[in-house]
């Protein structure tokens, strides 16, 4: 199954995050070059340098959270208290010189730290923290360079420097959003008809190896009869040609449920009560669930039907899976529950010896917050044979 997280780190490592790489690689090394050839401008030349040096480091630490999907609240809060301490360090340790002509990096030099929250987050994070930024730095320069000409050029070209990369970044997330989207909804089909392709291997395995034991042993039984070395009469002869014939039964008609108290049998109640809702249950089943005891079937019935009836019309799929003297019933939905129903509640009369379990199991996104998609999955699991002492 390709999860949400994947889908993403692939999508953005194809581009997304090289852009922003470059741009928190280029910026401080560059603001750095700036600051080692005007070290005249600058009180204390070393603080500024260990200040740069230090927002890249912080590069190395926040590009990577861009794999999971962009950085979390506390993340972007990191980003703009860093971004604005830098600003108001570097502009504090600036004198009244600059170069003529220049525009000062400390806060150019430190965008691609709100580009990353614009990516990540919508307008109201984003344009709040550009202006805090922009007014901290606007403040120390008029205090050092006093509010002349030069000065207000300065601010102006920073100001629009700072929107247009910001601003760039932001724009992005839309699209961004569509097409991550559009990349997880292919990974989910095609994990979904990967799924469907393994089930019905699985289907047309186990037929062929019910007829391959039918061939072995039904029609060896059928030669004896014909060539008259056993009695057709017989009890046990009688007992063996009726099994077969209902191996045979099952194995031809895929198992299509009806009145003889198999497992899908007493599930139609709840399945034609959700096809009358518009909730299409697609069946499928793998191995021999086998007939269950009256007890373990209504708990069977009373969990799937206490989920379905909590799901909007859509549809879902039904897998029986049975292997040994095991049985696991599988419901999995694409759309949020209304509420999430206790399905294990409807084990607690059962005996010990049913191994029952049941739970809801809702599918997570992957990303750090471990959000919930609404899809999820009911998960019950019994044993086949129940002896005979129970508890009451």
């Amino acid at each position: 199954m390709v999860s949400h997280q994947e889908v993403v780190r692939d999508f953005t490592e194809s581009g997304l995050l090289r852009m922003a790489a470059m741009l928190a690689t280029i910026l401080p090394f560059a603001a750095l070059v700036q600051v080692l050839a005007n070290t005249g401008s600058y009180r204390q030349p070393a603080v500024v340098c260990a200040i740069w040096v230090a927002l890249i480091a912080a590069a190395l630490w926040f590009v990577p959270r861009i794999r999971t999907g962009g950085l979390s609240r506390g993340e972007a809060g990191a980003a703009v208290l860093i971004t604005v301490t830098a600003v108001a360090m570097i502009g504090w340790e600036h004198r009244a010189y600059y170069p003529l002509g220049s525009v000062d990096l400390a806060i150019l030099g430190t965008a691609w730290l709100l580009a990353l929250v614009a990516l990540s987050h919508p307008a109201r994070v984003w344009v709040p923290a550009a202006l805090m930024v922009f007014g901290v730095h606007a403040a120390l320069l008029i205090r050092t360079a006093g509010a002349d000409p030069l000065t207000l050029s300065l601010l102006e070209a920073a100001g629009y420097i700072l929107a247009v990369t910001v601003g760039s970044f932001a724009v992005m997330q839309p699209t961004l959003a569509m097409h991550v989207s559009m990349a997880a909804r292919r990974a989910s089909l095609a994990s979904r008809s990967v799924a469907e392709r393994a089930a019905a291997a699985a289907v047309t395995e186990d037929r062929r190896s019910r007829l391959a034991l039918l061939e072995m042993e039904a029609l060896p039984l059928l030669r004896s009869i014909a060539e008259g070395t056993l009695d057709p009469s017989a009890g046990d002869v009688r007992e063996r040609c009726a099994r077969h014939a209902a191996v045979l039964r099952l194995s031809l008609t895929d198992r299509a449920p009806g009145d003889d108290g198999s497992l899908l049998a007493r599930l139609q109640p709840a399945l034609r009560a959700a096809s009358a809702r518009g909730l299409l249950v697609k069946v499928q089943v793998i191995g021999d669930p086998g007939v269950p005891s009256p007890e373990v079937a209504h708990a069977v019935l009373a969990a799937v039907d206490a989920v379905i009836s909590e799901l909007p019309p859509h549809q879902v799929m039904l897998t029986v899976l049975a292997s040994g003297d095991e049985t696991e019933l599988y419901l999995t939905f694409s759309e949020p529950l209304r509420v999430t129903p206790d399905v294990a509640r409807f084990g607690l009369e059962l005996p010990a010896a049913a191994r029952w379990q049941a739970a809801v199991t809702p599918e997570k996104n992957g990303a750090e917050n471990g959000a919930e998609t609404g899809a999820g999955c009911l998960e019950v699991s019994w044993r086949k044979a129940v002896p005979v002492d129970r508890r009451h």
